[in-house]
This record gives C-alpha cells, structure tokens and sequence, in this order.
C-alpha cells in the first residue's frame, strides 16, 4: 500500500507553495495581525478562491473542482506553512464537510458553490464556554425553527456569514445552519493569542434556522464533521511544524557563538533532531489519515484521533523550539517565530484540545478492540 501522494498531487503542492510565496509572506501576515480591525485577508480570500482550493473536494456539479480530499490534503499544508490569515479551515474543513456528509439536495445546491466562489464564508459554532459540550449540558436550542442560545468562543464567527450550530431540539441535540447576517444573530468581538484568526462570541434569539441531517442525530453528525476536519487540520499543523524546523535550522546554520556556527552545539543538535523526529511521526499519522479520509474507511476515527494528538504535539513544540533555537532574539516581534508559536496554540485548540482527541482516541480503540 503506497501512502504517498502521486505526482499530480505533488505538482499540485508545488504549485500552491509558489503561489503562497508570492501573495501570502510573513509581511502579509503581519498587516493582518497589525491592524486592530482587521481580521482577515480579504485580498488574499479573493485570490485563493479563483485558483479554485476552496472548492478542491467539492464536487464538479455543485461549483467545485472535484478533485478529492487528497490534494485538499496537500493545500492545506501549504497554507499551514504560510499560516495564511484567511477563514479556510472553518469554510472547507467543517461548513462544507458537513453539508457534502448530510446535506441535503436544497442545501448542497446552494450553498457549496457560494463556498467554491469564496461568497460563503463559514464557522462552525458547538461550544459554549469551558468544557466540552455533551449531549446533557447542550444549552443553546431550537423551537419551531428558531434558535436561541450564546455560543463562545466561534472561530471566524466575526466574518463568517452561515454558521454551523449544535443546538437541542426537542430535547435532542441537532445540527442547524445559521444565516449570521440576520439581524436575529449578535456578534462580540473576542481576543486571542492569535488575531490572524478572527474569534467572536455569538448570541441567537430567534435566529431562523435549517437543520442539516436527521433530527437527534447531532452529536453523531459533529463526531463526524470533526474526524475529516481532523485529518485536514493535522496537514495545516504539520505545514507549520515543517516550516518551523526549517526557521531553526537555517538560523542556527548562519547564527555564530564563540566563534562556530551554533548548529555545531550538541544542545541544538538535539533541539533540532527532536523537532525533526516529531514532524515525521505526525507526517506517518497524516498520511494515514488522509488514506482513512479519501477512501472513507472505517479506520477514520482513530486515524484521525492519531493524526490531529501527532500534529498538535509536532507544532506546538517545533513553534517552541525554533524560538528557543534562535534565542532571545526569537522572543522579539521583529521575528517571525512568534507568528507560528500563536497559529500552534489556535489550531490545537480548533474542534477540540489534544487531551479531548486523546480520550476520543482510547475509546475508539477499547470499541473496536471489544468488537473483535
């Protein structure tokens, strides 16, 4: 079984890092993170919805290129590495995961090629403060088609114009797409260690509402959404992870102390066999996943659990480590470290910190292990 991309999907990887390196640098990046008001790249948005990623795994016949989750695959690394500053994940990852997974005829013929255009922008809206949402402490709810309820913190749910919400009907927990531009839907800014990745507190009353699946079939439905959106967030994380190795071993390749190269330390030495260690580790648990989520095998929850727990720990730790490696110049704003050390924290905690993933990972496995 070969687990590597082929060589269309490379070429399309290529391609991607060229286009990123030309319209998506570091500088980029900083007049987003630089500008109080300004949340995300609208220019940079625009840019990669005409070279089609967002529409890459959405079918031909709703708008999208109909290539399959494997090149999404490939795209999302490479924005991983440029930690572009646009609501990518929300939009593809989840809002159009869920509706290609339970959409209906209606829903898919709307919606995704306003998302394959960049006209939709997406954020997926489950939590409502500290603590994981259940099934028993589900606060938000729908009566007669209306939602009401607060959820917080909501990724991208200040630019986002349809929301994906897990609500209670009739006691039992659904999933309902939210139109965020009603006047129905209050938005409260939030800040973040992250503020290339805009937050928001969003409150409903009354706010009309579509469910997307079955009714009581919510919890089902989000377990679903988050192990494919898993698999793509591990790519963005190994991009990132990949790229922070890189900052570290090109600094401490032209970085003299006491008269040699610091990358002739065995301390940095280590630091950078560690990083890379890691990042191969969660490149194994990526692929797999990515394998689970294109052919839809019965393996995707625990290849995902396994590649989102691998990919958290590979970049959090190559973002720590490539500050450590550049030393007390590395905490400086001037640096770029700190722009990959604050996109680690935000996606380790998107659809679920690592401790949740890890528990999701065990009980997966005690089931199929009973199973067997």
């Amino acid at each position: 079984m070969n687990f590597d991309f082929s060589d269309d999907q490379k070429f399309l990887q290529g391609e991607a890092r060229k286009f990123l390196a030309a319209n998506c640098g570091t500088d980029r990046v900083r007049q987003t993170l630089d500008d109080d008001g300004r949340t995300y790249d609208e220019a940079l948005w625009k840019s990669v919805a005409e070279q089609g990623w967002l529409g890459a795994a959405i079918p031909e016949e709703h708008g999208g290129l109909g290539l399959g989750h494997l090149e999404l695959c490939v795209i999302a690394e490479e924005l991983g590495r440029a930690v572009a500053p646009i609501p990518f994940a929300s939009t593809v990852y989840f809002l159009a995961e869920a509706i290609m997974l339970a959409g209906n005829d209606e829903q898919k013929a709307y919606l995704l090629p306003k998302i394959a255009a960049g006209e939709v922008i997406g954020a997926i809206a489950t939590s409502e403060g500290p603590g994981v949402v259940t099934a028993g402490n589900l606060q938000a709810t729908v009566v007669d088609g209306k939602l009401s309820g607060v959820k917080i913190p909501v990724t991208d749910g200040g630019v986002a114009t349809v929301a994906l919400v897990l609500a209670k009907e009739n006691g039992k927990p659904g999933l309902f797409l939210v139109d965020l531009t009603d006047s129905s839907v209050t938005r409260e800014s939030l800040k973040t260690l992250d503020p290339t990745r805009d937050a928001a507190k969003l409150t409903f009353k009354d706010a009309p509402v579509r469910r997307i699946g079955n009714a009581g079939e919510g919890m089902e439905l989000i377990e679903q959404v988050f192990d494919r959106a898993a698999v793509l967030l591990s790519f963005e994380q190994l991009g990132g992870a990949d790229r922070c190795l890189e900052m570290a071993k090109e600094y401490a390749l032209e970085r003299y102390a006491f008269g040699r190269v610091i990358a002739s330390y065995q301390a940095i030495k280590h630091k950078l066999a560690d990083m890379y260690v890691k990042n191969e580790l969660a490149r194994s648990n990526a692929y797999y996943g990515a394998w689970a989520l294109n052919t839809n095998a019965p393996e995707l929850p625990v290849a995902a659990s396994a590649a989102r727990i691998a990919a958290s720990e590979a970049f959090w730790f190559g973002s720590k480590e490539n500050i450590q490696t550049h030393g007390g110049i590395g905490f400086t704003w001037e640096m770029d470290c700190h722009l990959y050390y604050r996109r680690s924290r935000q996606l380790s905690l998107v659809a679920g910190a690592p401790r949740v993933w890890k528990e999701r990972l065990v009980s997966h496995l005690e089931r199929r292990n009973a199973a067997a």
